[in-house]
């Protein structure tokens, strides 16, 4: 009995180390987005989702406090590096976050950047990304239908050297096409209402004869309406264009204040963000740019987009 007894005990210390545990198996996934607006909220959401439906990702998240927040990023990547994560999907507020990027990717955890890319970085396994350059030439092949050659126009940047936003920009002036209009001023927003209103002022002020506005993303938005109402413009008789569809845009749009902007979808960078990364700590193919789309949103189809 007493020999019995020894060998189901051996068999059963033997089946412990060979059955993993439940909590052997959870994959600890982090996902920092930049600040907190609209768009990166409902991307975490989306990705909290697909957490809760993957009962196998534990996911940890973290957010920068605005557009400019290094500090804070870095401070929460090496936070992720120190709680464990196996992956990391992370919207790079700037490319100077590599370096902790690259303590990341020592320390043997998949990175994932979502949003925009870090100019000839080489630690991500892939991006998830709007096209920015192609949804910059959306809003340049609309505005080409509703300027004439001659019209001058401003642009309200985003973070110079962020290559999502500085895409959109350019991407804007290829959609034009050979239509030949003059951008008399530009301006860095950082993505802040605040910057979007005084950017837009100064350009109205120093040209009263303005025709349109376009901005590199959605929080300078409402701040430009402002400023043209400002100025007595009535909203028939400006054109102004955005991109990212969020932070009041979808209101402007629809009370006419604001013509057009290039929708992304946020919901669908945050789960394939995190689907990504997982694939990629399991050893699978994962493309080097996964595209999330991008689509114009005008007053026809607004709807849509609430």
């Amino acid at each position: 009995m007493k020999l019995q007894a020894g060998l189901l005990g051996g068999l059963a210390i033997a089946l412990a180390f060979a059955t993993p545990s439940h909590a052997a198996d959870k994959i600890k996934v982090g996902l920092i987005t930049k600040f907190p607006v609209p768009f990166y909220s409902t991307m975490e959401e989306a990705a909290k989702k697909y957490a809760a439906a993957h009962p196998e990702v534990e996911l940890v998240t973290g957010q920068g406090q605005s557009a400019t927040d290094i500090e804070g990023q870095i401070s929460l990547i090496e936070s992720m590096i120190t709680q464990g994560v196996k992956g990391l999907a992370i919207t790079p507020v700037d490319p100077t976050v590599a370096p902790a990027l690259d303590k990341a990717v020592a320390a043997g955890i998949k990175v994932v950047l979502v949003d925009n890319g870090i100019p000839n970085w080489k630690g991500s396994s892939a991006l998830v990304s709007t096209n920015n350059l192609n949804g910059g030439k959306i809003a340049g092949e609309y505005l080409k239908t509703v300027l004439k050659a001659g019209d001058k126009i401003g642009i309200l940047q985003g973070v110079p050297g962020v290559p999502a936003l500085d895409d959109r920009v350019t991407g804007m002036m290829q959609g034009l096409g050979d239509l030949k209009v003059e951008v008399v001023g530009k301006g860095a927003t950082n993505c802040t209402l605040e910057l979007g209103t005084s950017v837009a002022e100064d350009i109205l002020t120093a040209n009263p004869d303005l025709k349109a506005i376009y901005a590199a993303c959605g929080p300078p938005i409402p701040g430009a309406a402002k400023a043209i109402a400002n100025a007595g413009i009535a909203n028939d008789k400006f054109i102004l264009v955005g991109f990212d569809a969020c932070c009041g845009e979808i209101e402007a749009i629809k009370s006419g204040a604001e013509d057009a902007s290039v929708a992304q979808f946020p919901a669908k960078m945050g789960e394939l963000g995190i689907d990504t990364v997982v694939k990629a700590i399991h050893g699978e193919k994962v493309e080097a740019n996964v595209d999330t789309g991008a689509g114009l949103v005008t007053l026809a189809n607004v709807k849509d987009f609430e």
